[in-house]
């Protein structure tokens, strides 16, 4: 009797390691073929690196990329899902921690999409680990449908809230080599044009007389209710009840879009004696100094 528990005690420990290496060796076998971009699955891969035992996280991309399909966010996402998958391959994770990213498409995945009762695309799953430190007793996958744009940085966090607390890798995006060139180009040409044109331009903004006349033009349109009229959406004018046109509501709360230029003509007239007289009093006060200055 002792001698048959310990041939099954063996026998036990032989399965379990076997079962071990195999599964070591899937995800040696896989995370080759993903160094820098996620797994292009099947129906038979997806079986196969979903199946139990495995002692490693798989994030699944189920998508419709193909153009015949018409889903345009499939095609947006898929280089920021491949983003996600090449920054975390290339960074820096945990010991033991291990992860595979993949990428189903309905092209090759009718059956699994059939399977899942998938009506939309794209959808990510991400399969907890069966056996090892970081199994879980619910080995149900994790699902996140996407209700619209989503950037590569988003998903992540929503992934490393999913993954066992520690450092991740951090989600590195590439320089942007066009952007800076024409960021560059667009600076040196604002410059350019800056510096041929400056002679031309900078005596027009030293003006003071223009942009006096910009001041003047402001506080007229604002202190005669031109912005109240916008706002307000008030009419230009109205009828008096008796057959008669009203170009001034009465009231404080209200006005008519004619009252506004009344008085901004009103005002005009006003600024414009007022400056005729200061500028004749200071042509005066010139002769007179000129006049009792010795010779």
């Amino acid at each position: 009797m002792k001698l048959f528990n310990l041939l099954v005690s063996f026998l036990c420990m032989v399965t379990s390691a076997s079962c071990g290496a195999a599964d070591t060796d899937k995800f040696e076998r896989y995370r080759s073929l993903s160094r820098s971009a996620p797994i292009e699955l099947t129906d038979s891969s997806y079986e196969d690196i979903t199946s139990k035992p495995r002692d490693y996280h798989v994030a699944v991309l189920l998508t419709a990329a193909d153009a015949r399909y018409g889903c345009i966010l499939c095609r947006e996402f898929q280089p920021e899902w491949e983003l996600i998958a090449r920054s975390w391959n290339k960074g820096s994770k945990p010991d033991g921690l291990q992860m595979l990213f993949g990428t189903l498409d309905f092209s090759d995945g009718k059956g699994t999409f059939q399977k899942l009762m998938l009506q939309t695309a794209p959808v990510l799953l991400v399969f907890p680990p069966t056996v090892g430190p970081f199994a879980k007793i619910d080995d149900a996958p994790l699902r996140f449908d996407f209700s619209g744009p989503i950037s590569a940085e988003q998903l992540y966090t929503w992934m490393n809230r999913q993954l066992p607390e520690g450092p991740k890798p951090p989600l590195v995006r590439p320089i942007n080599y066009m952007r800076l060139v024409s960021g560059i180009t667009i600076l040196m040409g604002a410059v350019t044009l800056f510096t041929v044109l400056s002679p031309y331009v900078l005596p027009i903004v030293r003006n003071r007389n223009l942009w006096a006349a910009f001041s003047l033009i402001a506080i007229l349109l604002f202190t005669s209710g031109h912005m109240f009229n916008h706002i307000r959406k008030v009419p230009y004018v109205a009828g008096d009840g008796r057959g008669g046109i009203s170009y001034f509501a009465g009231g404080f709360s209200n006005q008519f879009g004619m009252e506004t230029q009344i008085v901004a003509a009103i005002c005009r007239v006003y600024s414009g004696l007022i400056c005729n007289s200061i500028a004749s009093e200071s042509e005066v006060s010139k002769v007179i100094v000129t006049l009792l200055s010795p010779v």
